[in-house]
C-alpha cells in the first residue's frame, strides 16, 4: 500500500507554525521538500481566524494561501457527525471541528498531523508522526 502524499494539517500545527513554535515552520518546509502535499480542512480556516492575535493576519493569510483547502462536503459532514455520535456512545466527547478534520482525512485517504493525537484516536485514521 502506498501512503498518500497529502498530509492534512490540524489547527494546532497551523497555529504553532504561525507562532514559530516546536520548529513547525521547518517541519512544513521539510515535508514540502520531500514531495509531500499539505492541506487543511476549511473548518481549520475558521478555527485559525477565530483565534487570531493582533498583527497576525498577513502571515496567516500567506500561510493559508500556500495550502490546499479541502471543503466540507456533504459526505464529510455526515461522516463527522457519525464519528462524533459513535464516540459519544463509547463515552468519549470530541469536538465537531476535530471530527470534521478526521472525516476529511478519512474521506480523502490523507494522514493527519496534529499535536492532539488523543483527540484523533479513530479507527482507520492515520496520524502523521510529529517530532
Amino acid at each position: 500500500m502506498t501512503l498518500n502524499p497529502v498530509v492534512l494539517l490540524d489547527t494546532t500545527v497551523l497555529i504553532d507554525t504561525l507562532r514559530n513554535r516546536k520548529q513547525r515552520p521547518n517541519l512544513l518546509a521539510g515535508l514540502l521538500a520531500s514531495g509531500r502535499e499539505l492541506a487543511i480542512s476549511t473548518i481549520s480556516v475558521a478555527e485559525v481566524f477565530g483565534g487570531l492575535r493582533d498583527g497576525e493576519e498577513p502571515a496567516t493569510r500567506m500561510l493559508l494561501e500556500s495550502l490546499d483547502w479541502i471543503p466540507v462536503s456533504g459526505e464529510i459532514a455526515e461522516r463527522a457527525g457519525r464519528l462524533k455520535a459513535e464516540l459519544r456512545k463509547q463515552g468519549q466527547t470530541r469536538s465537531i471541528a476535530d471530527m470534521v478534520i478526521a472525516a476529511t482525512a478519512l474521506e480523502n485517504g490523507f494522514s493527519v498531523a496534529t499535536d492532539n493525537a488523543r483527540d484523533f484516536r479513530i479507527p482507520d485514521l492515520i496520524l502523521f508522526p510529529l517530532p
